[in-house]
């Protein structure tokens, strides 16, 4: 199978091209043209990785060996025979724990494999890859390349969006292929900075011999492995359910929509987002705006996003590309779209949506049976006792704890790392030592820059 462009399907390219260099002619995505029906109930027996071969398989890529190689990495994780956690709460809500791989984020998950296929397709070639993270990608991809000879990474972050675990983790690695900036703005403009560039032909002309390849979800490669968890969870369980996905990119959602079209016995995708409720807006309202909104920071910062770059490849799937690439030059141009009232219908089908307050957020922390971080707490504002449901759990409380010490406590984080451990032990929980280390690395202060200066950064960093 080749992957089309989600505003031109008459584009196509083999996997391999895909993923070495995700930006497309015109500035779309690449995405199936189709998904492949999978029966995954029949693998039900199969350990995770072969489930996720034999998932992958139904892709009719090709490059089986090289995807075997790819999913050994999941041995780094806790567990190296099954890299999630799925935990049963009751009868009706089970939490699927993403995060047990080696920076305590979902984003391992994907980036993990996504490191070993990008490695062995380009062994006789230069790469640059660009990044940039609201919080967890950031780490994740530093960690999946760290000291890779041939493999550089640039990794931008908005220097005070993250949790500061979460900078630690970045700015701690000392590679001398990774460099890290912390800029003045938010997500939306790292991830602006990062398309505009891959897009430059100037900036591509001046890498040498450099080829620049991304990491963010843009990248196919990514979602192709976030499909596999929904699916293999919703196989555990056996019976139709709901997934309850904390979204700000929305490629985790992604991947449980397009498990379900692929067989999984999945009813509805709900949407959970943070006040930042763009998403919300959009399944329940049809209308995507960004007119007058600016983004409002909280303590589920990795969905502190506007632009939920993942949209595009959802409505390529419903839509087609004539209507894809009409709805997303819409926004480009007048930061507005709004779909017709089949499309809303079409939309509803697959899925629900809402917001959760910080306030309620901290509520949910509080009143929690395990420990929950900030993004997976709202989830349960869609939790509906009436029917089987998984929620994602995409990261580890330990790196969000002031926000953790205000909900359990009710009191301020003055020792970040001696609250850590604070709270493990009153729930009786393992603490990973490289977490704690990385307060021992903490640097007194963090240089920012401009936007704007990114580009010139990477190439004297490239260029020496």
């Amino acid at each position: 199978m080749h992957l089309v462009e989600s505003q031109n399907a008459n584009f196509s390219v083999d996997f391999k091209e895909a993923l070495i260099n995700p930006n497309t002619p015109q500035g779309g995505l690449y995405t199936p043209a189709f998904l492949p029906k999978f029966d995954g109930y029949a693998c039900k027996n199969l350990s995770y990785k072969e489930f996720a071969l034999e998932l992958i398989k139904s892709f009719k890529f090709g490059y089986e060996e090289t995807f075997k190689k790819a999913l050994k990495s999941y041995d780094k994780f806790d567990d190296k025979n099954c890299p999630i956690v799925l935990q049963k709460i009751n009868e009706k809500l089970y939490i699927n724990e993403l995060y047990h791989g080696p920076t305590r984020a979902f984003k391992d998950m994907a980036l993990q494999p996504f490191g070993v296929l990008l490695s062995e397709f380009c062994k006789d070639k230069k790469i640059l890859i660009l990044c940039a993270t609201s919080g967890d990608t950031g780490p994740a991809t530093l960690k999946s390349f760290e000291n890779n000879p041939n493999i550089k990474v640039a990794c931008m972050y908005p220097k005070n969006g993250t949790s500061l675990v979460q900078a630690l983790q970045m700015r701690t690695m000392k590679a001398e292929n990774l460099r890290v900036f912390a800029i003045n703005g938010d997500f939306d403009e790292a991830q602006k900075t990062l398309k505009n560039l891959l897009s430059k032909e100037d900036f591509k002309n001046k890498l040498k011999n450099y080829e620049l390849c991304a990491a963010n979800s843009v990248n196919f490669g990514r979602i192709l492995f976030q499909i596999i968890y929904h699916y293999y969870a919703a196989v555990q369980i056996g019976k139709k359910l709901d997934i309850i996905v904390p979204s700000g990119n929305f490629g985790n959602a992604l991947g449980a929509y397009f498990a379900k079209k692929m067989g999984a016995k999945i009813d509805k995708i709900k949407i959970a987002s943070n006040e930042n409720k763009i998403l919300s807006e959009f399944f329940n309202e049809g209308v995507y705006d960004l007119r007058d909104k600016k983004l409002i920071k909280t303590i589920s910062p990795a969905m502190d996003i506007l632009i939920s770059s993942n949209v595009e490849r959802l409505l390529f799937d419903k839509f087609k590309d004539k209507r894809t690439k009409e709805l997303i030059h819409q926004l480009k141009n007048q930061k507005y779209f709004k779909l017709n009232q089949n499309e809303l219908e079409s939309l509803r089908e697959d899925f629900e949506a809402d917001y959760c307050t910080d306030e309620e957020c901290v509520k949910f922390i509080k009143n929690s049976k395990i420990l929950i971080d900030p993004h997976t707490a709202t989830c349960f504002k869609l939790f509906n006792e009436n029917k089987i449901q998984i929620i994602s759990s995409t990261a580890e409380w330990s790196k969000f704890t002031p926000s953790m010490m205000k909900a359990l406590f009710q009191k301020e984080c003055i020792n970040e790392k001696e609250d850590i451990k604070r709270i493990a032990k009153e729930f009786k929980v393992e603490l990973k030592p490289e977490i704690l280390e990385l307060f021992d690395k903490q640097d007194e202060s963090v240089e920012s820059i401009e936007s704007e200066e990114v580009e010139n950064k990477i190439l004297e960093w490239i260029n020496q």
